[in-house]
């Protein structure tokens, strides 16, 4: 993709810099399960992800050296995953090209939603285009790998299978459902995502591992028959969900109240999540939601795949 643009006024040819805007997506996790803990400290999960329609905005500019902010203040540091992740693929890349980077946020954070990560997966997304390194995605998944577990999925996101880490993915076909509804309560901690998560890990005891069986029984069920119905949705984490965020069981009755069935929480939480049979009856949801528990409510449709075109 060009960078710059040729425009003449009054005479005069001047040439202006373009902008690279890539959307960050959001992440449901249609199933979770945790099946043991490795020697070095992490998770194997199986788990059935999702993007959706709900993201936020990156912006970038040519510059001397790596440049972020962000719309939340609170996120404008230098160890944010955005910064990690232009760091490493410059590095990689053994350019001496900067960015200047501006975020957009629009997703919950720490909500169990996949923000920071969908973020840094669109970061290597976007340098990939300004740098114009025509790296292919397998090039930025390996790259995402060294990053964090969500981000190789995000880094194309559509419809998963992902198991171990969250780095080996096998594409399903995308749910036949239209519209979800996603409440995210304001039930959380300050601690950063990493933190939460950790805590939430804690608090799920070995009994509730599992061998990762019905999640991959519903990725069958999906490749088969295109069927994904909602009774089969399910997170080990909601388990412990009502002890680690105070105030959660209130707002997950409140939803369902509203006619919301088959309530599922996302990623480590404290987002919940519903399949809605309209636009109407989704957007609805969302509105009482708001209204009526003062919670960030989104009525959301499906994100497809991102195709990564390495001769851009």
């Amino acid at each position: 993709m060009a960078r710059f643009r040729s425009e003449r006024h009054n005479g005069n040819q001047f040439t202006v810099a373009l902008v690279i805007v890539e959307h960050a997506y959001a992440k449901l996790n249609l199933t979770l399960e945790v099946i043991r803990k490795r020697a070095d400290g992490y998770h194997d999960l199986a788990t059935i992800l999702q993007t959706v329609d709900l993201h936020d905005t990156l912006e970038f500019r040519d510059n001397d050296g790596i440049e972020f902010e962000c719309s939340d203040a609170s996120l404008a540091y230098n160890d944010n995953l955005v910064v990690r992740s232009a760091e490493l693929l410059r590095k990689a890349a053994d350019t001496d090209r900067g960015v200047s980077i501006r975020l957009h946020k629009r997703i919950p954070v720490a909500a169990g939603l996949g923000g920071g990560s969908a973020d840094a997966a669109a970061a290597l997304r976007g340098l990939n285009r300004l740098w114009e390194l025509g790296m292919s995605e397998d090039d930025l998944v390996d790259f995402a790998t060294e990053i964090g577990s969500d981000i190789p999925f995000l880094v194309c996101g559509g419809t998963a299978l992902a198991s171990g880490r969250g780095e080996r993915l096998e594409p399903l076909p995308a749910p036949e459902h239209e519209w979800f509804v996603i409440v995210a309560p304001g039930v959380g901690d300050d601690d950063p995502s990493e933190s939460k998560t950790a805590r939430m890990f804690g608090m799920l005891p070995s009994t509730n591992h599992t061998t990762g069986s019905l999640t991959r029984k519903l990725a069958a069920r999906m490749l088969e028959k295109g069927d994904c119905h909602p009774a089969f949705m399910f997170n080990v984490f909601q388990q412990v969900a009502p002890h680690a965020f105070p105030g959660w069981q209130q707002v997950h009755e409140g939803f369902a109240g509203l006619g919301a069935s088959d309530i599922v929480l996302t990623g480590a939480g404290p987002s919940m999540f519903a399949v809605a049979p309209s636009k109407e009856v989704a957007t609805a949801w969302a509105l009482l939601s708001k209204a009526r528990m003062g919670c960030d409510a989104f009525a959301v449709s499906l994100s497809p795949r991102i195709e990564i075109d390495s001769e851009q």
